[in-house]
């Protein structure tokens, strides 16, 4: 009777267990303690990377992840932690991990070594799939295994591309796309499969297929058009200073060294617009800091230099810190005397108002989003016609 009422209890809780979804070790859980259970218990790790504003992964967690069927096929195979990629925790692992999108979800095998990964939400049919496909070991680590000791054939080099760029991992991409490129900055361009994989994977500016690109870009123009060149020379640029600023525990300081080499970068590309770049490192510092006397000198020096020109977007974007009407920072006046000189040069026809960003057709012309920012600095709603 005993055995029968034992046997009758485990098939309940195995019955339980398959009529819940997926089930998430306790919030705060290191990979490293994944993966010991995950050595416990002979089992794959799966990683949710999330963040708290990212709307793909509330709907994941809300929609797909408490399904039935998700939970029968993960609970025996995998097990699965959850981390916030902008915790203390999940910020460094983010960037171990090369983790740029959210949700990311990685697959482990029990040592912690990446197997493969997917990203975006969807469906739990299609989930897992990924899932299923992505816990196949694809060789990744064979072959990230022999770029380390060194082999740099060509067609190994494709081949470990490819698996990086399934991956989504940019950071290793550029680095075998530059081994690629290797000799043949001045030839590229006239290769259609060269290009791609310059204009897709090559995101460190000092590449030096970039430098190249950047002070000689006719060819590449003439190959894939002047718009795309232009945009991907400015993306590389603007992006970079996300390694210059480090950014610990709340606090943002800047790798000088790293700094200093970037200013002599852009001199030596000799860009017309080189401050652009230097100076919006040194604003987005500022913020991070809480340093507004710096902040209003910075914009104040971009906007005083005759190689640049701000607009009005980017007015909008800066008066950011001082929007607040209860604000009392003693910057606010001089960013609100910034705002409404730039008013009064489009209602005299100094400057024409911007109607479009991009592609996109903006609701109102830009002198009446000034209008609103000047308003609510003040704490009022301005009246605006249709």
């Amino acid at each position: 009777m005993k055995r029968i009422t034992f046997s009758l209890l485990s098939f309940m809780v195995a019955v339980a267990m398959m009529a819940q979804g997926m089930v998430f070790e306790p919030e705060g859980t290191t990979l490293e303690q994944a993966s010991a259970k995950a050595k416990a218990e002979n089992k794959l790790i799966f990683l949710d990377c999330f963040t708290s504003w990212c709307g793909p992964c509330k709907k994941m967690a809300r929609d797909v992840f408490p399904q039935e069927q998700v939970g029968a096929y993960m609970n025996p195979r995998f097990v699965n932690i959850k981390i916030d990629m902008e915790s203390e925790y999940g910020a460094p692992l983010a960037k171990k991990l090369q983790i740029q999108a959210f949700p990311t979800f990685v697959i482990f095998n029990a040592d912690a070594k990446e197997i493969g990964r997917f990203l975006g939400g969807s469906a739990a049919e299609e989930f897992l799939k990924n899932v299923e496909e992505k816990s196949k070991d694809n060789s990744s680590s064979d072959l990230q295994q022999r770029w380390q000791q060194g082999d740099r054939d060509p067609q190994f080099l494709m081949q470990y591309l490819a698996s990086l760029n399934a991956s989504y991992k940019a950071d290793e991409a550029n680095a075998v796309a530059e081994a690629i490129l290797e000799g043949k900055e001045e030839t590229f361009a006239a290769d259609s499969a060269l290009c791609m994989i310059f204009m897709r994977n090559i995101t460190n500016p000092f590449a030096k297929s970039f430098i190249y690109t950047a002070k000689n870009p006719a060819a590449l123009k003439a190959k894939i058009g002047e718009m795309p060149v232009d945009m991907k020379i400015q993306n590389v640029l603007a992006n970079y200073p996300r390694q210059i600023i480090i950014e610990h525990d709340g606090t943002a300081d800047l790798d000088q060294a790293k700094f200093d080499q970037f200013v002599a970068l852009l001199s030596e590309m000799n860009l017309p617009n080189a401050d652009h770049y230097r100076l919006n490192t040194l604003i987005t510092l500022a913020d991070k800091q809480k340093d507004y006397e710096s902040y209003i000198k910075y914009i104040k020096e971009y906007l005083g230099n005759k190689n640049l020109d701000a607009d009005d977007m980017q007015l909008a974007r800066w008066v950011k810190p001082f929007s607040d009407p209860a604000s009392q920072l003693p910057q606010k006046a001089e960013m609100k005397k910034i705002l409404e000189q730039r008013l009064a040069d489009i209602r005299s026809g100094k400057r024409q108002p911007m109607t479009r960003v991009g592609n996109m057709t903006l609701s109102r012309p830009t002198d009446q989003l000034l209008e609103m920012l000047i308003a609510a600095m003040d704490g009022k709603m301005p009246t605006l016609g249709n």
